[in-house]
């Protein structure tokens, strides 16, 4: 029986980070925000389905999906988040699913499912237990606005966009904290490894 292991956090906490170090240790990662890449590339029913709810004008020359305009007005607009979300999340999940069997298939023993909004679209059904990578507020807020150049206030919107990570807290089943070195966080995530004995 393979371990399918949610790792999961907020933007700006360093999860891509944790994932890195995952990757580096041989364990294979299956990327939520890759497969919504996927699902939006030209000829997919998703990107069909964008165009027909948001118009062409979200479309770069060359036809594919503006993501930057696309995620303006979603950012600013409750209800075109959640139209965009119904489209592109059932086409996400069966992407990553279908790539999860194939790794199980080849003998895979651990395969870990990177779901930023794991929690936010309860969808701890489609793994067995839980990591959280967590930051104090003031830490996440501060490295998002240094990655992406945001303003405070457009990097609070991000933040907020999604459930704070103090109330993932209570629903990890793990939590890496990112607040200090990578040297403490990768000791961290090799005593997780240990513990639930996680082989790739």
């Amino acid at each position: 029986m393979a371990n399918i292991i949610g790792l999961t956090g907020g933007i700006a906490s360093g999860k891509s980070t944790v994932s890195s170090m995952l990757k580096s240790k041989g364990f294979t990662i299956i990327d939520a925000d890759i497969a919504a890449r996927k699902v939006v590339e030209k000829g997919e029913q998703a990107y069909t389905k964008i165009i027909e709810a948001f118009g062409r004008t979200i479309l770069h020359e060359n036809g594919s999906i503006d993501r930057k305009k696309l995620g303006e007005i979603v950012f600013n607009d409750e209800k075109k988040r959640q139209l965009l979300n119904g489209i592109i999340h059932p086409e996400i999940r069966a992407c990553m699913l279908r790539e999860k069997e194939d790794a199980v298939k080849k003998g895979k023993q651990t395969v870990i499912l990177d779901i930023p909004l794991l929690f936010e679209n309860k969808l701890e059904w489609m793994v067995d237990r839980t990591i959280l990578v967590y930051v104090d507020d003031h830490i996440q807020l501060e490295r998002l606005m240094l990655r992406n150049h945001f303003s405070e206030q457009e990097a609070k919107s991000r933040i907020q966009a999604q459930m704070p990570l103090i109330k993932k807290r209570a629903l990890a089943d793990k939590v890496i904290n990112n607040n200090g070195s990578m040297t403490n966080t990768l000791k961290q995530l090799e005593q997780i490894i240990h513990e639930w004995n996680l082989k790739p």
